[in-house]
């Protein structure tokens, strides 16, 4: 079947990098499995009967009646014909929070299908998904790097990550344009922010790495979810040891999750209202 480009498909064809995916999922025999746009069953083959249980969301019509059809006589394989947007892991997912997850996932939608997935509560145990190298790269990015911004604050203030594999473009069929990395994710258990701080966070870092040359100082001056005075903003100061000329690259998460926190405090941003 040919490859849709308006689903983002491009199917892997190396069995090396295929294998390496599955090793860095260290799926046990008992795991639960959720398996993200699995197209002709690549890493299926490798997973299929050697999980206890492995869940099979695809998009594409002809792609899922196959593997529907392919799989009907193991009992241990549910195909989920949907995108996988608008499914919600614990419909799906019989424990979320001991279940794994594992994807060649669409470039166009790579930021909203990993957030999706951090978003759960529970969160999965472990995520290893394909993504384009430069997704991969802002996501590990260090503080100080032109590459470091709200994902790299946003998925690491959640859960370690660590590249697993650089993959070529050459490794799928069709040939994409740019090459891949595999992600390798593990999200924090216990969670260290709540779920409001994590919201806190979010709003934090799209204001100031959406005015990354300023100064955090000014753009919490300027911004309307802050529109701090100069007092404030020296007692915030204070309050976190975090000078206020810096600019954001230079925060690490752990940092901008004091700076949220602090924030909070106060009844910032001012659409969240002040803490309980």
């Amino acid at each position: 079947m040919r490859a849709k480009k308006s689903l983002g498909q491009n199917f892997l064809v190396d069995p090396n990098a295929q294998r390496r995916i599955v090793e860095a999922l260290d799926a046990r025999p008992n795991d639960e499995v959720l398996e993200i746009g699995p197209g002709h069953g690549a890493l299926t083959d490798h997973l299929a009967g050697r999980v206890g249980r492995l869940v099979l969301v695809e998009l594409d019509d002809q792609l899922a009646a196959a593997l529907t059809a392919r799989f009907a006589d193991q009992a241990s394989v549910q195909v989920v014909h949907a995108d996988v947007l608008t499914v919600a892991p614990d419909a799906v997912l019989r424990d979320v929070g001991r279940a794994r997850v594992v994807g060649n996932i669409p470039y166009n939608i790579t930021t909203p299908i990993l957030f999706h997935l951090l978003d759960a509560r529970p969160r999965p145990e472990r995520i290893v998904l394909m993504v384009q190298r430069e997704v991969a790269d802002r996501i590990l990015a260090e503080p100080g790097g032109k590459t470091y911004g709200a994902l790299s604050v946003g998925v690491r203030a959640v859960a370690d990550a660590k590249r697993v594999l650089h993959v070529k473009r050459g490794a799928f069929r069709p040939v994409p344009d740019v090459d891949s990395t595999v992600v390798l994710i593990t999200p924090h258990r216990p969670p260290r922010l709540s779920p409001d701080e994590e919201a806190d966070l979010r709003v934090l870092t799209r204001e100031t790495f959406g005015r990354r040359r300023k100064q955090l100082g000014t753009t919490l001056r300027s911004a309307p979810e802050y529109g701090l005075d100069v007092e404030a903003l020296e007692s915030l100061a204070t309050s976190t040891g975090i000078d206020m000329r810096r600019r954001p690259e230079t925060l690490s998460p752990e940092e901008f999750v004091t700076l949220a926190r602090a924030l909070r405090e106060a009844g910032l941003p001012k659409h969240l209202g002040p803490t309980a």
